[in-house]
């Protein structure tokens, strides 16, 4: 005879295992389902894949779009400010070279001044030619020969100097009118404690004494240079607003040295003697 307590072990243990049964079935259902689902998006993204390197995903502009969207739904890419400057005119640049200096012509003891007609606007300059008689002849016979016409100013500096580096035909920093010059007025007045002005023209080089060519930059805010650089001009009120214009569109890598976003062509650049 079974007592009253046996029995009601035995229902508790029957209740337990039927418990552990109905756990046991959810958890082996819960398996087979998430065994499927990972089967079907495997699939998916097999599917995906072949499609997209057979180019089916590519077959037409919205196709492509769509394709662009869905890949990659956060990564618009920030938004650029309107180039400030004009589109340069019509004509290219001339490949032009000499062996030598060109032999001194301009008048020393005369007043010269350089205007860069550019995509941005006019940037006048007020050339030191007593101070700079070979960097000055030598921008007065490029000029007048069209050496700078329709060349990029390839360079913008926006951290530590700030500068705008423009003359060379090949916009890449490594043309030159095939010959070097002298530097001259490193002791010029106005490079006071290694700092170039805001305003200063002055002529790029390769690191090395008397490498100039001719690549110059102009200095739109003060920046600290040894003197180094021949400094040859000053620009004028006008040509410092289009510097600053330039200078407020940034450049393309976002590291404070690089092509400047604003599109800056010499159109053309003459040197006249006043």
């Amino acid at each position: 005879m079974v007592s009253q307590e046996q029995r009601r072990r035995q229902l508790a243990r029957e209740k337990f295992l039927r418990q552990q049964q109905r756990r046991t079935s959810a958890r082996r259902k819960a398996r087979m389902r998430n065994s499927v689902i990972a089967s079907v998006l495997g699939v998916v993204v097999i599917g995906s894949v072949a499609l997209y390197t057979t180019g089916v995903l590519k077959n037409d502009d919205d196709d492509k779009a769509s394709a662009k969207t869905a890949a990659t739904p956060s990564a618009s890419a920030p938004s650029k400010a309107p180039d400030p400057c004009a589109k340069p005119a019509k004509g290219s640049v001339q490949k032009l070279s000499w062996k030598k200096e060109p032999a001194m012509t301009i008048d020393t003891s005369a007043k010269y001044t350089m205007n860069l007609a550019t995509t941005c606007g006019d940037i006048g300059i007020a050339l030191k030619t007593s101070a700079a008689p070979h960097t000055v002849n030598s921008f007065d016979f490029l000029a007048g020969k069209g050496f700078f016409d329709h060349t990029k100013c390839h360079r913008l500096t926006t951290n530590g100097i700030y500068v705008l580096q423009c003359g060379d035909p090949t916009g890449t920093g490594s043309g030159g009118p095939g010959y070097t010059i002298p530097d001259e007025n490193l002791k010029d007045k106005s490079l006071k404690g290694n700092v170039y002005p805001a305003g200063t023209v002055a002529m790029a080089n390769t690191g090395q004494k008397h490498t100039g060519g001719s690549q110059f930059f102009l200095v739109y805010q003060d920046s600290q240079l040894p003197p180094s650089y021949t400094p040859f001009g000053t620009i004028d009120a006008a040509g410092m607003k289009v510097l600053k214009k330039i200078a407020a569109a940034g450049e393309s890598t976002g590291q404070g040295d690089g092509a400047p976003n604003a599109t800056v062509v010499i159109n053309k650049a003459t040197v006249t003697k006043s």
